[in-house]
């Protein structure tokens, strides 16, 4: 697959202006990012037999510690038998929803909520854990108990529902389900009724302050006490609420678009992989906020990643393999951790690898990873988190999740993937350590 990336500035012109030339203000050391190592030992075997389900949320917290929100429903009885009353096997037993992982690598806590699945998680500098649950939920992860929520309309789009926050896990904790979604075939989803669709748009249109259909990303910032969630109504809407009310404040959808002027005509979100880029969000909309106040947000499948100002003014747009087809190249975004910010860390589901983007022009100076299982390969590369010493977290979404970390000058990316009998009997949450030759 060719890559690409170019640039786009404020213009109302959508066609593609090619691939720029980076102009470094950092001298020719700063046109590379860091060198990462893959950290093998990290985290440590979980605790009680526990089997990771599907990583949909990643998240440091100020203590440099990793919350990880993973899908126990994707366990299947044959990864269950030590659940068993007697236990048939040694493996294995399904995990909390929410783990708590010391940069050390052990677990530290832990607690599945009522609702036990989600997608997108974010945790502030107190400790509490938001949960993307069909809107953004606020926990206490010491009791487990749910402690606010921002608003949501009472019903779901047509065909809008399910997925991770509409899973159930059966009360016997020895049956698992059919799998973990999007790795084994499944009938095509049914086409909701266009009139219904239309309906319902109607009643909701674009504007609604309320969150409509799921949540794909959470981000805090917590001096402008604001949360941001990306809500993946119409395409994808970034809304911004108030971080101690959780009241609804602004919101904004492609280029910077105001709620109200969003289009809810499916053919503003058209697009073909290599083709004209949408007049919309395409779909599984992410996002993440830099130091110096601008916002990132990643249209995974439009191949796209596009520059605001917190109050949703358009800047710029990045064009990242514009050739990926199914899931798409812009997955999370994490950015670099020394002041500035230099480069920009995209996962991608795809191509199962880190894109290291310049993150003033968005040119690709550097990418890590390839698909596999083996340690420091991805399969289903879905979430990414970086820490205050740069070392990456990487969250995998489908057979063989693991979790795993990067690491910078001194540290190495980890991941543990121990099997039994074709059994993956360690997490696929990793690391990665930067490599002192690359330090920033």
């Amino acid at each position: 697959m060719k890559t690409h990336c170019s640039v786009r500035p404020h213009t109302s012109s959508l066609i593609a202006l090619g691939i720029l030339t980076a102009c470094f203000a950092f001298g020719a050391h700063a046109q590379s990012p860091p060198k990462y190592k893959f950290d093998p030992d990290w985290p440590k075997p979980l605790p009680d037999k526990w089997k990771l389900g599907g990583v949909t949320g990643l998240a440091v917290d100020k203590d440099d510690n990793v919350w990880v929100l993973d899908r126990p429903a994707d366990l299947r009885d044959t990864e269950l038998h030590a659940a068993k009353n007697p236990p048939t096997a040694e493996c294995c037993t399904r995990p909390p929803s929410m783990i708590h992982i010391a940069k050390e690598g052990n677990v530290i806590g832990s607690f599945t909520p009522e609702e036990p699945q989600g997608h997108g998680m974010a945790v502030d500098s107190k400790g509490f854990v938001y949960i993307g649950q069909f809107t953004v939920n606020k926990y206490d992860p010491k009791t487990g108990k749910l402690v606010g929520a921002t608003p949501r309309t009472p019903e779901k789009p047509p065909g809008g529902g399910g997925g991770e926050a509409g899973a159930a896990l059966n009360p016997d904790p020895s049956k698992g389900g059919p799998g973990p979604l999007g790795t084994f075939p499944a009938p095509p989803p049914r086409r909701p009724d266009p009139a219904a669709v239309a309906a319902f748009r109607e009643k909701y249109p674009p504007s609604t302050p309320m969150i409509v259909q799921n949540i794909e990303e959470i981000r805090l910032d917590e001096l402008a006490h604001e949360l941001y969630a990306t809500d993946s109504y119409l395409g994808g809407r970034v809304m911004v609420f108030d971080l101690d009310t959780l009241a609804f404040k602004r919101g904004w959808g492609a280029y910077g678009k105001p709620l109200s002027e969003m289009s809810a005509n499916d053919a503003d979100r058209a697009y073909t992989p290599g083709g004209p880029i949408p007049k919309e969000f395409k779909g599984h909309l992410t996002l993440n906020i830099s130091n110096d106040g601008l916002v990132y947000a990643a249209d995974r499948n439009a191949n796209r990643i596009q520059v605001t100002t917190k109050e949703g003014k358009f800047l710029k747009e990045f064009i990242l393999a514009p050739n990926t087809g199914e899931g798409g190249s812009t997955g999370g975004v994490a950015f670099s951790p020394d002041k500035a910010q230099r480069f920009l860390y995209i996962s991608d589901l795809t191509n199962n690898c880190i894109w290291f983007l310049n993150r003033e022009d968005g040119k690709v100076v550097g990418k890590m990873g390839t698909a596999g299982q083996n340690g420091g390969q991805f399969f289903g590369l879905h979430m990414i988190a970086v820490d205050s010493k740069g070392n990456i977290y990487t969250g995998e979404v489908q057979n063989g999740e693991r979790e795993g970390a990067t690491v910078p000058p001194g540290q190495i990316s980890l991941c543990v993937s121990r099997r039994r009998n074709g059994v993956l009997l360690g997490s696929l949450v990793k690391r990665f350590r930067q490599d002192l030759d690359g330090a920033l």
